[in-house]
């Protein structure tokens, strides 16, 4: 019998640091109402349910909360705005550097969603919160190759 990987807590304060946390919540779905921005605060909070991709062949999810400090502003695209029932599954994390240490951090989810916050600097930390179930299911990729050969 193997057991579960240990819980997840990361930090990022450069790009380099939040590459583990974008592979991480790959395919990690939430709630658009568990999103939260305590904009006296400066603070964006999101709690998603991620696939453990470090449990190997295991199909495992985890609850894991994400908080970004130092948020100045948050702009979506293509997210259903008052739909806190709606699911949203993130694709990756990336950080667009404006005027350093400013920029933008990018969440990119599947359909075309975007979520744009305007951050004072890269300060984001990922936590576990939970232990983890069964999956029903292993997220699938299609190969990007494959994808471009459907359109010629």
């Amino acid at each position: 019998m193997s057991r579960d990987p240990k819980p997840l807590r990361l930090v990022a304060f450069d790009q380099q640091d939040l590459e583990p946390i974008s592979a991480a919540l790959q395919d990690a779905v939430a709630l658009l109402g568990d999103f939260e921005f305590d904009r006296r605060n400066k603070r964006f909070t999101i709690a998603f349910n991620r696939f453990q991709w470090e449990a190997g062949r295991r199909n495992r999810r985890v609850r894991a909360g994400l908080q970004l400090g130092g948020v100045l502003g948050a702009r979506s695209r293509n997210i259903r705005q008052g739909a806190e029932d709606a699911v949203v599954n993130l694709l990756a994390v990336r950080f667009e550097v404006g005027e350093e240490p400013a920029g933008q951090v990018v969440l990119v989810f599947s359909g075309g969603g975007e979520l744009r916050l305007d951050v004072e600097c890269l300060d984001v930390v990922m936590v576990d919160l939970s232990g983890s179930w069964r999956a029903s299911g292993r997220p699938e990729h299609a190969d990007a190759q494959a994808e471009q050969g459907k359109g010629s």
